[in-house]
């Protein structure tokens, strides 16, 4: 171990709650978000956010919503922001958000890559998210993972254009790539 790990230093969302800027915080370590999200990047948050909220609205799902960039209070030292998520019970909120989404959406860039696919996706499935979904904008890919049981499983296989997640008994969210990607420039 080198000198700076022996000496990290540990935060709390007390602190986090003080700090200027974009940050994520996981088990009492900073994260430093991108300073300025790409207009690709942005371009997918939004098309995410309106393309759920269609689905669900259709979908007839009225407890569910869709929320981008909304901090989600994991515990008293980890705190993220993931780029959408779903949830589907209003009261699950006390200014944040303090309970498991249903489904987090992260969009996936060269400089987020290591952490949304490893840190944040053993994170997820470790705090009770049901569904992942790693959304890569450069390749036009769509990834849906399922946590159930401790594993992860992904649900549409690789070159399906639509895949079905079952937020509630009540309510199935129904993904198409296709539409996801459109308008997206390459």
């Amino acid at each position: 171990m080198g000198l700076a790990e022996d000496y990290r230093e540990y935060y709390t969302y007390e602190d986090y709650k003080s700090w200027k800027g974009d940050w994520e915080l996981i088990e009492g370590i900073p994260f430093a978000m991108s300073p300025s999200p790409t207009v690709k990047h942005q371009l997918t948050v939004s098309r995410i956010v309106y393309l759920v909220s269609r689905e669900l609205e259709k979908s007839g799902c009225k407890n569910c919503m869709v929320l981008p960039e909304t901090d989600w209070v994991v515990k008293f030292n980890t705190v993220v922001r993931p780029d959408v998520l779903v949830v589907c019970n209003l009261k699950e909120f006390e200014g944040h958000l303090k309970v498991p989404p249903l489904l987090i959406f992260e969009v996936v860039s060269p400089s987020s890559s290591k952490r949304d696919e490893e840190l944040k996706f053993e994170l997820y499935r470790r705090e009770g998210v049901k569904y992942y979904a790693l959304v890569y904008p450069e390749l036009k890919v769509l990834k849906v993972y399922s946590f159930r049981d401790g594993s992860a499983v992904l649900l549409n296989r690789e070159g399906a254009d639509r895949v079905e997640v079952p937020l509630t008994e009540n309510c199935t969210l129904v993904l198409n790539q296709g539409e996801l990607f459109k308008g997206i420039p390459s």
